[in-house]
């Protein structure tokens, strides 16, 4: 569709190797260099003698559904929860779903011992129910809370009002689904990957970069005692100086559901369409009661995926060049080989888990796609740059929150406007490369600016507010408040 401008791409590109052109230096850097006097310290500790040692008001079940990402703020809630009614946590469950098709739970996952042990002076957590509570049938008692009972993004003061009382009279609660129903204000909470996910993992990253080892705080944070020093002898080669992580949001249910169009005529259509019907039927059926907006419409306003096609020529128009070592994630791409020809023709060093390991290493994982989803978060949130196509997701918001917290203001995230994209994209038949190239970095450096959380904001994804992140010249002053409340969340792996 838009061979115009990928052929502008790849002439300038071209013409940049050609004459040993370096890219320039700040497509690896921070835009903002403001964004190195935010640090961590959502770490600071109440006195152990606080809280912690309170008669506790009962037990507090959790069961989390979704995929990894959408658990894991679940878990980070759960947390925040049981501090806010004084319960003590039962270590969550996690909810098989028809969709990820993928039955691990917490321990197959994270630590157990580790998310017990740093939380304990903030939350009592245990492992089991006391066996007198485990008999119980907890929704003939009305201990059983579900999605339904409890508002989307519920406050604090709906929980105590809601909640507290079934807790205090029966003395366990179980929150069924937990799907997004607490606010962005949550308490510390502390995960990180089981070992084995830490040490595949590590020897991912290591392939991506080729063994040219490059240790920071992003790696030693996820990664744990599996850093490992560069290796000698036949696996020392040279690697690439940097790599850039994409999540590439363009999987079959995402295009169906966003009712756009992509280039590929009657048979797409007839394609995403029966995909509707046998996936989405209450989408149908608000299609047949409501008026949508056309395709067209819906490409202006900004509620189209980015295809791969448009997410290359984004990377080329902020000077990535040919060679760019580039890992992508998930790599479930509607249209497969085919819809990434265009990509891979401006960037052919693409790479993906599945390349990069052998299948005797992917063998533990395989049916378990929320451990597959690990080792993904994992060379996303360690990579030079990471860019996303979609801001909503969760794995995108995580990493993107876990690289502001720990990069030190040199981790940079590219979030790509789709409404801005959208009218680029308009002008594909006339616009000049250089115009193309000055409004993607425009677009891109806004995006990049250093703004402090708002209120309703996820916590998760931006993190730079007074009860995570210290500005550079606060550090001291926060550091003799002993006594002070601990509000915000430790982006902890």
């Amino acid at each position: 569709m838009y061979e115009r401008l990928l052929n502008l791409a790849a002439r300038s590109s071209a013409l940049a190797e050609e004459h040993f052109m370096h890219e320039l230096g700040d497509l690896w850097n921070q835009q903002y260099q403001h964004a190195a006097t935010w640090k961590p310290c959502a770490d600071r500790q109440s006195p152990k003698d606080e809280g912690i040692w309170i008669k506790k008001n009962g037990f507090l079940l959790v069961s989390a559904n979704g995929g990894l990402n959408q658990q894991r703020v679940a878990v980070c809630n759960a947390v925040a929860v049981a501090s806010l009614l004084n319960a003590t946590l039962v270590i969550p469950r996690f909810l098989y779903s028809s969709v990820w098709k993928d039955p691990s739970q917490f321990g197959d996952i994270y630590q157990e011992e580790y998310f017990i042990n740093t939380l304990k002076n903030e939350v009592a957590i245990v492992k089991e129910l006391p066996s007198h509570l485990k008999a119980l049938d907890l929704e003939a008692i009305g201990s059983l809370i579900t999605d339904a009972d409890l508002v989307k993004e519920a406050n604090p003061c709906d929980f105590i009002k809601q909640i507290f009382p079934v807790l205090s009279r029966n003395g366990v609660v179980h929150l069924l689904g937990f799907g997004n129903r607490l606010g962005f204000d949550p308490l510390p909470s502390r995960l990180q990957f089981v070992p084995r996910i830490q040490q595949i993992g590590s020897l991912l990253v290591r392939r991506i970069r080729k063994y040219n080892w490059s240790r920071n705080m992003l790696d030693r944070q996820i990664l744990g005692n599996f850093i490992q020093n560069n290796p000698s002898g036949s696996d020392v080669v040279e690697g690439p100086p940097k790599y850039l992580a994409l999540h590439l949001r363009f999987e079959v249910d995402m295009v169906a559901y966003s009712l756009c169009e992509f280039g590929g005529g009657q048979s797409e259509k007839k394609e995403l369409q029966a995909y509707r019907e046998t996936h989405f039927p209450l989408l149908i059926q608000r299609l047949k009661r409501l008026k949508t907006s056309s395709p067209a419409e819906l490409r202006l306003l900004g509620r189209c995926p980015l295809t791969p096609e448009e997410t290359a020529l984004i990377l080329a128009g902020l000077g990535f060049k040919h060679g760019t070592y580039i890992y992508l994630a998930g790599s479930h791409i509607y249209g497969g080989e085919t819809r990434m020809r265009p990509f891979t023709s401006l960037y052919p060093n693409l790479v993906t888990k599945e390349d990069l390991l052998t299948p005797d290493e992917l063998e533990p994982f395989r049916n378990f796609s929320s451990q597959m989803a690990a080792l993904d978060f994992i060379a996303c949130a360690t990579a030079d740059v990471f860019a996303m196509t979609d801001s909503g997701s969760q794995l995108s918001s995580l990493v993107s929150g876990f690289r502001t917290y720990y990069g030190g203001g040199h981790a940079p995230t590219l979030r790509p406007n789709k409404k801005r994209i959208a009218a680029i994209m308009l002008e594909y038949k006339t616009i000049l490369w250089s115009t193309f190239q000055v409004r993607v970095k425009k677009m891109i450096m806004e995006g990049q600016r250093i703004h402090t959380r708002g209120y309703g904001q996820s916590i998760y994804r931006q993190p730079r507010s007074t009860e995570c992140m210290c500005k550079v010249l606060l550090r001291l002053i926060y550091s003799s408040l002993t006594n002070n409340t601990i509000n915000g969340l430790l982006f902890k792996f």
